[in-house]
């Protein structure tokens, strides 16, 4: 198997929504951000799997060594050796790959967090930074679009939290700030026990309104002459913004079940955009986060 070969398996096998934007890529910028998002995968899956902090901790450290070998030439795991050629003509950036880790290190520091601009923090590590890294790979032409990207994957974080915070609960992990619970009067006990109430799903229609206000502000955000080259982006970003939707849907039952879309209203989703250069999702979060 090649290196081309093992990413693309490993973002296959995700499942991911990403997966489908992807397939809309020329080869080159495709081979790229499935390297990309296989290194995600691969230190994510270090604190997901390694129940043993410290066994973890030396696994993230080992990544780290990896990415300084990259950038002298020396790429010796199939992800590395897969990412090395698109360093510099996609100006994926060494900073910008161990900040990808030192958010996965967060992960291991602490379960909780107080308020949202500590949230926020750990959702540019591990979602905003990839978004920057992203547009790269997508290309660009007006440095605005960074703050787009950045902001896009900030509210992608944002989307996955709110689905999964039953999985995360059985992990002993709440990520919903400590504040926010405290202002709708959700305790923890019951975040961690599965118990609904009307305070919970105020809560949760809370962090939706933040999720969809984080999509505005990146669609704003984005320079109308850097919009076809970010189409991929903005595919990631219909289903993103559809899965909330669906959540909302089901009334926020996300303590016992893992609500997703279907892969076929995915891929709908991901070329009814890539057909209309992603106005159907502008045209959506638009109306979705204008006040009624």
């Amino acid at each position: 198997m090649t290196p081309t070969e093992y990413c693309q398996e490993k973002a296959a096998k995700s499942g991911s929504s990403f997966y489908y934007a992807f397939l809309f890529l020329p080869p080159e910028r495709r081979q790229a951000i499935t390297a990309l998002y296989a290194f995600c995968r691969e230190v994510d899956d270090v604190v997901d799997e390694c129940t043993d902090t410290s066994i973890a901790r030396i696994k993230l450290a080992w990544w780290r060594t990896q990415i300084d070998a990259m950038f002298e030439g020396k790429p010796d795991h199939p992800v590395t050796q897969a990412l090395a050629p698109h360093l510099k003509p996609f100006d994926i950036t060494q900073a910008r790959l161990l900040a990808i880790i030192d958010g996965m290190e967060m992960d291991l520091d602490q379960t909780r967090y107080l308020d949202w601009p500590g949230l926020e923090k750990y959702c540019w590590h591990v979602a905003g930074v990839v978004g920057e890294l992203s547009a790269g790979i997508f290309g660009y032409h007006d440095p605005a679009t960074l703050k787009y990207a950045s902001k896009l994957g900030i509210a992608f974080q944002l989307t996955n939290i709110i689905r999964d915070v039953g999985d995360d609960a059985r992990r002993g992990r709440i990520y919903l700030p400590i504040s926010d619970l405290q202002q709708f009067n959700v305790r923890a006990a019951d975040v961690l026990n599965s118990q609904y109430s009307d305070h919970f799903s105020a809560l949760m229609a809370f962090e939706a309104q933040r999720a969809r206000s984080l999509y505005r502000e990146a669609i704003d955000a984005l320079p109308e002459a850097d919009r076809r080259a970010q189409r991929p982006g903005l595919m990631m970003a219909a289903i993103y913004h559809a899965l909330l939707g669906e959540i909302e849907h089901e009334k926020w039952q996300v303590l016992d079940q893992r609500i997703s879309l279907t892969p076929l209203r995915k891929f709908w989703l991901a070329w009814k955009n890539f057909v209309g250069a992603g106005r159907a999702v502008l045209k959506q979060i638009k109306r979705s986060s204008d006040p009624s």
